[in-house]
């Protein structure tokens, strides 16, 4: 395992290292996850691009940090790791609260970021009353609580089969993280709005969602791809909100493209 201390907190990370010509591919996760959701994606995607993982304050193996914290707390946690693995540039790749994440990151560090693959994100995500109604209940009740509905908007009925143990234990990821951690990222989701810093961007930018997404749903991700200049839009089939876990082998094709086109333009397809 690696950490770092970013921000005066502990950040818990994994670098995969890539050919020295190729891109690096920063992941960063969704609320109540860490770093183990993009598992099939890293299995694919070794051995072609650098990449790194890491668990956002106050999830996973990362210190919960300063209470109350920011989007920009986040990006500020994230730029400070970069910059102490000398990453110059990289490809964020940043899903739902990661998705933000990487539009603040851009907003604070654009020398930081080749390019922004925005998953099942948007640059506004919920309502205050949502936000407050989940942080009132896991404060009540904890966050065990919540598990089953927000399942139910993280994956399709296929996928949510009591026979999958897999499901299971994302079921058990969500339960189990900091109660504090998942609390204050709420509170930060819901006081984020990004929607004038998206028509700012001014790299390439791709918008990713599943096609069964009720967390951010295909129309909201379309209208934050309409709000970038020049980004491209993606829907992935048979998908809800996380599509490293329900449709990894499809979110590489995507994301592999999208690079792809990001470096040689045009003619890498003709």
């Amino acid at each position: 395992m690696q950490f770092a201390r970013v921000n005066g907190i502990t950040i818990h990370y994994q670098i995969i290292g890539g050919p020295a010509d190729r891109p690096v591919i920063v992941f960063a996760n969704s609320l109540g996850t860490d770093f183990r959701i993009w598992r099939d994606v890293i299995v694919r995607l070794a051995g072609d691009f650098a990449i790194v993982v890491y668990d956002k304050r106050g999830h996973g193996l990362s210190d919960v940090g300063g209470l109350p914290c920011s989007i920009e707390d986040h990006a500020a946690d994230l730029a400070g790791l970069l910059d102490m693995l000398a990453i110059r540039a990289a490809f964020i790749c940043g899903l739902s609260v990661g998705g933000l994440i990487a539009l603040s990151l851009y907003q604070q560090r654009p020398d930081l970021v080749q390019g922004l693959i925005l998953c099942d994100t948007a640059h506004r995500i919920g309502t205050a009353n949502t936000w407050n109604a989940r942080i009132a209940a896991i404060e009540q009740n904890g966050l065990a609580s919540i598990v089953d509905a927000v399942m139910e908007r993280w994956f399709t009925p296929a996928f949510r089969r009591p026979e999958n143990a897999t499901y299971a234990g994302y079921c058990n990821m969500l339960a189990r993280q900091p109660v504090e951690g998942y609390v204050a990222t709420c509170s930060a989701i819901r006081d984020a709005d990004y929607t004038e810093a998206a028509a700012r961007i001014a790299v390439p930018a791709i918008c990713i969602v599943g096609d069964q997404d009720s967390s951010t749903p295909p129309d909201l991700v379309r209208s934050t791809a309409k709000l970038i200049p020049n980004a491209r839009f993606e829907i992935i089939s048979d998908c809800g909100h996380l599509p490293c876990i329900e449709q990894p082998q499809a979110l590489c094709d995507v994301i592999r493209a999208f690079i792809d086109l990001a470096l040689h333009g045009e003619k890498s397809h003709e």
